[in-house]
């Protein structure tokens, strides 16, 4: 088992949020979970879209919250992005209908509203807490990420040395 390891990112604009996703994204492979969580406009979905960017994954991403789970195909050889917006569920049990167990086998699953539901998904799995200013003029959000593998530690030590995370 895998000691937790954490990391802090300042992201100051929604564009810097979509970076950040892509750094990610470029690292990910079938298997990895990435568990969102913050307030309503936070920029969930705008680090999902940042995701999809560096995974390859050209159609546009927007947040399932309605249709609750959403594929979004990679249009080469490499892995699906399964979305999944777990704001309107209310028990594992309608977590466990969505069967993301078998998505995991080809696909990286992006689960926003997922803290203490989506836990038991994967090993190779990153909480990812989004935090805004309590200044409402401050656009800057602060991302507190997880990591529950060594191959994300090693990933994210790089990420911060190079955009200056903690």
């Amino acid at each position: 088992m895998t000691t937790a390891a954490r990391y802090r990112f300042p992201v100051a604009t929604a564009e810097a949020m979509a970076d950040l996703g892509r750094h990610l994204g470029q690292q990910g492979r079938a298997g990895d979970v990435f568990v969102l969580g913050g307030e309503l406009g936070s920029g969930k979905t705008t680090l999902t879209q940042g995701i999809a960017r560096g995974m390859g994954i050209e159609e546009h991403v927007t947040s399932p919250t309605f249709v609750i789970a959403r594929t979004h195909p990679h249009p080469g050889a490499g892995p699906d992005l399964v979305h999944v917006d777990m704001y309107r569920l209310g028990s594992a049990g309608e977590i466990d209908d969505l069967d993301l167990e078998s998505d995991l086998e080809t696909s990286i699953v992006v689960v926003e509203w997922g803290e203490s539901l989506a836990d038991h998904l994967s090993a190779s799995r990153l909480d990812v807490r989004i935090a805004r200013s309590d200044d409402e003029a401050d656009e800057t959000r602060i991302v507190d990420i997880t990591s529950h593998s060594a191959r994300w530690a090693g990933i994210l030590d790089g990420l911060a040395a190079r955009v200056g995370g903690s």
